[in-house]
């Protein structure tokens, strides 16, 4: 019989003692939770769930019935995408000037957030041995720095076999662990002040390369190492089969978070996937629902955790294009409403270089599809604030505000001021 990778042992002896000590739930407890959660996605709930968390308080000092205009640029929330290698002049395939231009175009326009899809992983970086080359990440993270985009890191390791290169696979144990720690220290101080956080082992749960290599114990030293290349480096776990497919990786991913911790892995946030979000009656080709009662559970069950979370690898599916814009306006509202969601990163948007195209927010022709006007109308319209008034007799006026960057005029004058979830109140005088 094949042995089992030294992570799937520690699962399944894992899962064996929770199932035998799992105290089984009543029929009344079942059916209490499934009604909590009902209650929770209503769109009702997530609107007041949104206004709650994701909004504060503007005053403004004027003078008494003075006009009040207050005007949104920018959200604080990350709504993020993956940005392709391709559009970096210096990656070893490059798109045409007119496509770069539309390219970049349409990320400033859309997000506030980004990730390198494919530039910053280790098969990128260093193809062959002791050659490392991050011309195209650091272009990439310039393009978004001129855009004032902020970008996170993906992914330092990633544990699947055929993610590894031939190179790292010929080493030998002292030499391959003398290689991780290099490259979690290199790569973390290259980029120190410009990407802070990290997904430190890209899916562990569906692949063991370094630990059957090295040892379980292998992910502190990478952790470490990382913290060493940049001390205030943040380190995220990141995975699949958690809100897409029915959530077939939830307790599994759980309980890998549980044992790092206990473990002693210096883990700060929660990377969870979410490709391809859908439910059975949009998308014929489903596994099964990413129904809106197991997102609100999954999310919950996370937030227990009380760590930052980020939906890191966003898409929506569904047969036709008018169900992907469905599942977008079903599903985000519910991953904006949860308090621990951070950021919401879309996995690419241009259809013409894009991992799934079907799910592509654009075009190949860069016409946007309803899923970019629906996601357009929920960004730029519903959460987003503009309006304006007259202060009232003490020179004074108040409103609610989602948190982001605003210009707030009167009198005659302007001011640009940053309403924060930190303070979750700005007072603006004029």
């Amino acid at each position: 019989m094949k042995a089992l990778p030294i992570f799937s042992l520690v699962v399944a002896i894992t899962l064996i003692v929770s199932c035998c000590f799992a105290q089984e739930k009543t029929p009344e407890q079942i059916a209490a939770e499934e009604a909590e959660i009902a209650a929770k996605i209503t769109p009702e709930a997530i609107d007041a769930r949104i206004a709650e968390i994701r909004m504060g308080n503007i005053i403004v000092k004027t003078k008494k019935g003075a006009e009040v205009k207050i005007e949104q640029v920018r959200h604080e929330f990350l709504f993020g995408a993956a940005v392709h290698s391709s559009v970096a002049e210096s990656n070893w395939q490059v798109w045409p000037k007119e496509d770069r231009e539309k390219y970049l175009e349409v990320l400033a326009e859309n997000f506030n957030y980004a990730v390198h899809e494919n530039a910053l992983k280790w098969y990128s970086t260093e193809y062959a041995k002791d050659s490392v080359n991050y011309a195209p990440a650091d272009e990439i993270w310039e393009l978004c720095n001129e855009r004032n985009i902020s970008m996170r890191g993906h992914c330092i390791f990633w544990e699947k076999d055929k993610y590894a290169m031939d190179w790292l696979k010929a080493l030998n144990t002292d030499e391959l662990r003398k290689k991780v720690i290099e490259h979690a220290i290199d790569v973390t101080r290259h980029f120190k002040g410009r990407i802070d956080e990290f997904d430190l082992n890209n899916e562990m749960i569906s692949g063991d390369f370094f630990r059957r290599r090295l040892g379980y114990g292998v992910i502190n030293e990478m952790a470490y190492a990382a913290k060493f290349g940049n001390p205030d480096v943040k380190l995220f776990v990141n995975d699949y089969g958690v809100l897409a497919d029915g959530g077939y990786n939830v307790n599994t991913y759980i309980m890998q978070i549980q044992n790092l911790l206990a473990s002693g892995v210096p883990i700060d946030g929660i990377g969870i996937q979410g490709h391809t979000l859908t439910s059975d009656e949009n998308d014929s080709n489903s596994k099964a629902g990413a129904t809106s009662q197991h997102i609100q559970k999954t999310l919950d069950k996370f937030a227990a955790f009380n760590m930052p979370i980020k939906i890191t690898e966003c898409l929506f599916g569904a047969d036709t294009e008018e169900g992907i814009a469905e599942e977008l306006n079903r599903i985000f509202p519910i991953l904006f409403a949860q308090p621990k969601v951070e950021a919401i990163i879309m996995w690419g948007f241009w259809a013409k270089d894009h991992w799934q195209p079907k799910t592509a927010m654009w075009r190949e022709d860069w016409t946007p599809t309803p899923q970019a006007e629906a996601y357009r109308n929920l960004i730029f319209n519903k959460w987003w604030t503009k309006t304006s008034g007259k202060a009232d007799n003490n020179g004074e006026y108040k409103t609610r505000a989602f948190y982001g960057d605003y210009l707030i005029t009167s009198g005659g004058k302007t001011q640009k001021v940053k309403l924060n979830k930190k303070d979750g109140t700005v007072i603006v005088e004029f």
